[in-house]
């Protein structure tokens, strides 16, 4: 199978455990996720299996939808529900003050990511130095949130949905929130409704996965990935030089281009060359 399947990952498991699962039920070891989502969050985990786990990199680049339930007065040392507490409080913004920290943190920004976090430090991975107590500091890194919008607010919680760049901790921005409205804050709930052009409404759930395995439906197959990248047809000649690695002659304004046969098929993921007018093929899918 060469393509990506959007599931809809339950709460509870993490991204590396549905991987796991997708590989038994489709029988095919090249899988991968396009983004790890938490083992609280749910919603969309595109998996890309077969010749498109060599797209993973473009794919995990897009931006994202999320809807985050943010529950206030209380902080945690990994900034969501499951952690240990740090601090705890009665006291509760009023949505004056919530609407006000998330509209602060619209725009584009340095964020730090959580001491329990995917991030290595020294090729150790952050959350196994925090979780042997160890001192973790990691560089604040650029993001950008195109949306943040309160769409629910209760005494205790609210709702905002997210729009953001790839790499933006969701559970960064819910302990900023709080800290700016003033009584601190965490993560409790979290939903990724899309991600680059997959969204929810085409995920599938693991225990259909697991039933159905292979013919399990919604699967997107290579040749319609990356559609947002400009395409450059070739013929079998230049179909042949592609093959052994070699550049090609073609005028591309955009950063990556898609080529493709005279059929349509995906054949290479290609940059500029190494003089204007060539096209060097980075990723050779033939």
């Amino acid at each position: 199978m060469d393509g990506v399947i959007v599931i809809d990952k339950p709460p509870g498991v993490t991204s590396h455990d549905v991987v796991a699962v997708a590989r038994r039920a489709l029988r095919e070891r090249r899988i991968g996720h396009t983004g790890t989502l938490d083992p609280l969050a749910t919603g969309v985990l595109p998996l890309a299996c077969g010749r498109a786990t060599r797209l993973v990199r473009f794919l995990t680049s897009s931006d994202k939808d999320y809807l985050a339930t943010i529950r206030f007065g209380l902080t945690t040392d990994t900034y969501d529900v499951t952690g240990t507490p740090l601090t705890s409080t009665e006291a509760r913004p009023t949505p004056a003050a919530i609407e006000q920290a998330v509209t602060a943190l619209r725009g584009e920004y340095l964020q730090a990511p959580p001491a329990y976090s995917a991030k290595k430090v020294g090729g150790t991975r952050a959350y196994a130095l925090a979780r042997r107590d160890q001192a973790v500091v990691l560089a604040p890194v650029p993001v950008s949130v195109t949306r943040a919008v309160l769409v629910e607010c209760s005494a205790d919680e609210a709702v905002v949905a997210i729009t953001c760049s790839a790499g933006f901790y969701v559970r960064s921005f819910a302990q900023e929130v709080g800290r700016l409205a003033g009584v601190g804050a965490c993560l409790a709930a979290l939903r990724r409704t899309r991600s680059g052009p997959f969204t929810v409404d085409e995920a599938v759930g693991l225990d259909r996965l697991q039933a159905e395995g292979a013919a399990t439906p919604g699967f997107v197959a290579i040749d319609d990935l990356l559609r947002d990248f400009p395409a450059v047809r070739v013929t079998p000649e230049v179909r042949q030089r592609i093959a052994h690695g070699r550049e090609i002659e073609a005028d591309a304004a955009a950063a990556w281009s898609r080529v493709v046969d005279e059929e349509g098929h995906l054949v290479a993921v290609a940059t500029a060359g190494s003089r204007p007018g060539l096209l060097h093929p980075s990723v050779v899918l033939i």
